[in-house]
């Protein structure tokens, strides 16, 4: 049986490029005909401009909050579906609320390949915690189990105790949820004087697998790993056995770009991650999913070939309110490109004796820091904020690599 869920996992690079290419250019054609939201942002851009992947920051980007006001307006896609809802296999509504429609009846989100991974196989019992109702999670890793040939007993949420019969019982050998759940029903099982033995791997998200927790779970003989997905784009990123980052999905392209622009970032720093996935009913082209990771460098030891990214760092949606104003990571991108001379900036939000203050702190070209750049860059703010800010000049590479634009350090802040 092969190591790898298919031969995409251990293609060459330019395979791959070429492969998301033509799949991004097929895209646009159709979304362009298709999908009346994409008609309009796409009307300027042809799909023969987009000669390779460098090219894809012509393409605008479709944030969280922006999808949830078009779905407001225009119920129930916001014009980016590109079949009738009566066409799609089922609807889901998340918090927000943010409508994710299953374009097929399958594994369209894809997470069958980080099953795979962990090491699920024809045959297997998958117990399956996460929720069926509402949202997608539950139907999401129910396809992927299946697509590997395995039987899922649909345990959802809550009910320890059934949870604990009901993996006895058909000696589940491996679990699907958020990472803390297990310990739980791992827990329920001891006081139950019923122990769990037959599971021996897991597939989890939707929270953090704490180094401590992953160690309570290796020390009882169950084989742990993370994935990152979304119900919105499905996987973007799964962990393997060399457990050094986690390896992008063969069939989305993520980029790595500033909060608050379009920015791709350096390999290495930490950014928001943007993704386009291929959904032939339902795609996202250049979603901003919110959070934030960084490339990591370099090729996994397991022999996968696709780029890593570090994981979950958090989240990219920084807007914080200042003297009763709020203040968005795109006003401090504004400042950032109006001044050619800033490489990097970071706004500090604090407060001094009950009175909120801010400063831009800014690494800029060497040489170039002066009374007259710091005055022009705080009209700046004042005009792009509509709030007067310090500016604070910071030795080039001093700024933390966090992905923050907006540090907001007081202990309450949206009030």
């Amino acid at each position: 049986m092969s190591e790898y869920f298919d031969h995409k996992e251990i293609r060459s690079q330019s395979e791959r490029e070429n492969d998301h290419l033509n799949k991004l250019q097929d895209l646009i054609n159709s979304a362009k005909e298709l999908s009346p939201f994409y008609s309009k942002s796409l009307s300027l851009v042809e799909a023969d401009g987009i000669q390779n992947l460098s090219d894809l920051p012509k393409l605008p980007i479709v944030r969280k909050s922006e999808l949830i006001e078009l779905q407001n307006s225009e119920p129930p896609f916001g014009g980016l579906g590109m079949v009738p809802a009566g066409k799609m296999a089922r609807l889901f509504l998340s918090p927000g609320p943010i409508v994710e429609p299953q374009g097929e009846d399958e594994d369209i989100w894809r997470v069958a390949r980080a099953l795979y991974a962990v090491g699920l196989r024809e045959g297997g019992i998958a117990h399956n915690c996460f929720a069926y109702h509402f949202t997608p999670a539950g139907i999401m890793f129910d396809y992927a189990a299946r697509t590997l040939g395995c039987a899922v007993f649909p345990g959802g949420v809550g009910q320890t105790e059934d949870q604990v019969n009901a993996i006895n019982r058909f000696q589940s050998d491996a679990y699907m949820g958020t990472p803390d759940f297990l310990k739980i029903i791992l827990e329920k099982a001891e006081v139950l004087n019923t122990p769990i033995t037959s599971i021996t791997r897991a597939l989890v998200t939707g929270g953090p697998l704490f180094p401590d927790l992953r160690n309570y779970y290796e020390g009882r003989g169950i084989h742990v790993r993370q994935c990152y997905a979304t119900a919105d784009v499905g996987l973007i990123a799964y962990e393997s056995e060399a457990m050094e980052g986690m390896i992008i999905d063969e069939d989305v392209i993520v980029e790595i770009v500033r909060p608050g622009t379009g920015d791709l970032v350096p390999d290495g720093e930490v950014g928001e991650v943007i993704v386009t996935c291929f959904n032939p009913n339902y795609p996202l082209i250049r979603f901003a999913t919110g959070d934030l990771s960084a490339i990591l460098e370099g090729q996994s030891p397991c022999g996968r070939t696709n780029r890593r990214i570090k994981g979950w760092m958090g989240r990219a949606d920084q807007t914080t309110k200042v003297r009763g104003m709020f203040i968005h990571p795109e006003q401090v991108a504004r400042v950032v490109e109006l001044h050619e001379e800033i490489i990097k900036a970071r706004l500090e939000v604090s407060d001094s004796d009950g009175k909120d203050t801010m400063a831009l702190h800014c690494e800029v070209k060497s040489g170039l820091a002066n009374e007259d750049l710091e005055n022009q860059i705080a009209d700046t703010i004042r005009i792009e904020c509509r709030l007067r800010g310090n500016v604070i000049f910071e030795a080039v590479g001093t700024l933390p690599n966090d992905g923050k634009v907006i540090n907001d350090s007081r202990d309450s802040v949206l009030g």
